[in-house]
């Protein structure tokens, strides 16, 4: 099959799944893509310049796979005829119902519909979760209460029977290199490896550590992830407070190094408020760094119940704050032991492109005629 793939947002976890489906899937996959320019202006602007590359493409296409930054219905008219008996395919990154604001702004519902009306139009809609799929569909019709009249309340419904779960496929086996260095930590060592913005919670990161210092509990740091956005004043005030207890401070940009860094970590820790796959966690989580991850979110689905609260070994899920210091106290004191690499690797292993590919194919495959 010819499958065309439309990524106006080519960054991030969204750049890493459509590389990994090239390199993996047993179809042809035919990118078309944009660089990150700001992801509001790409949900408005990017239909005009897609629609204008996907001119440049000679091959008969089979099957439509696009992004959720994507403006469909604008695509789909700007491409027109070529793709209107086309099946298509929506990967839900994420979603803009649910997406937390920023103190002093207000939600912009204008892309709110954007995605309202691209997942009507979408033949089949996948998500990274279960968890992303029930925040949708709770918050769809409220948006639609925004409206004076033509609510249409039954969409909620047409829009749920066509969304499944999907994970993403991930390149763990490409940590396999490299050896595991914790044994030789001086300290132990927590990973923070996730965006440096507001969503992630960072402020709440570090308060715990605060209260763990203020205990006099030793402990190193890696504090790495995505820098490109505005960062949290948080990370600064670490910088001033465990400037000599910090490994690594910013973005690596080197997968050499970045697999160093989490091999060498202890223990990797979300405080995320807003979250659908955490992709750099479960690498982490790989690597061998034993989790302590919220009790709510995708992590419950992500996490398998034999460990969420495990009986020789420390928990993995957290309730509240209090719980996660509690739990990083008793691993930084010998309390209780982290989770054997063996076994944390079987949380994802499952995810490695080599074997998740066969589930998008299968996905393709069913559109064949």
């Amino acid at each position: 099959m010819n499958i065309l793939a439309i990524e106006p947002f080519y960054s991030g976890s969204h750049k890493a799944f459509l590389k990994g489906l090239i390199e993996h899937s047993s179809h042809t996959i035919i990118p078309i893509k944009l660089n990150y320019k700001g992801w509001k202006w790409r949900m408005h602007g990017d239909s005009v310049t897609l629609a204008q590359l996907t001119n440049q493409v000679e091959e008969d296409i089979d099957l439509l796979m696009v992004s959720s930054m994507t403006n469909l219905p604008a695509f789909i008219a700007l491409t027109n005829p070529r793709f209107s008996n086309t099946p298509k395919i929506m990967y839900m990154h994420d979603n803009q119902f649910t997406r937390p604001i920023p103190e002093g702004e207000t939600r912009d519902l204008t892309f709110c519909y954007i995605n309202y009306l691209s997942m009507l139009v979408a033949d089949k809609l996948v998500f990274t979760s279960q968890f992303h799929i029930d925040d949708l569909m709770e918050a769809l019709p409220k948006f639609l209460d925004n409206y004076p009249d033509d609510k249409h309340y039954n969409t909620v419904e047409q829009i749920r029977e066509k969304s499944i779960v999907l994970q993403p496929g991930l390149d763990l086996k490409s940590f396999n290199d490299q050896p595991d260095t914790r044994s030789k930590n001086e300290n132990p060592v927590i990973v923070w490896n996730q965006r440096w913005q507001f969503d992630r919670n960072p402020a709440m990161f570090f308060r715990v550590l605060n209260r763990l210092n203020d205990i006099d509990l030793k402990f190193d740091l890696i504090l790495a992830g995505d820098t490109k956005h505005d960062k949290p004043e948080e990370f600064e005030k670490a910088w001033q407070r465990y400037g000599t207890q910090i490994a690594h401070f910013g973005y690596v940009d080197d997968k050499e190094n970045y697999s160093k860094l989490l091999h060498s970590g202890d223990i990797v820790v979300s405080t995320a408020s807003y979250e659908f796959f955490c992709t750099p966690i479960l690498e982490a989580i790989y690597c061998g760094c034993h989790p302590l991850v919220p009790n709510t979110l995708h992590y419950p689905e992500l996490i398998p119940k034999s460990l969420h609260s495990p009986l020789l070994h420390a928990p993995v899920l957290y309730d509240d704050e209090d719980a996660l210091f509690k739990y990083m106290k008793d691993l930084l004191t010998g309390k209780t032991k982290p989770l054997p690499k063996s076994s944390l690797q079987n949380i994802n292993k499952h995810l490695d492109w080599s074997r998740k590919i066969k589930d998008y194919d299968k996905l393709f495959e069913s559109f064949e005629n």
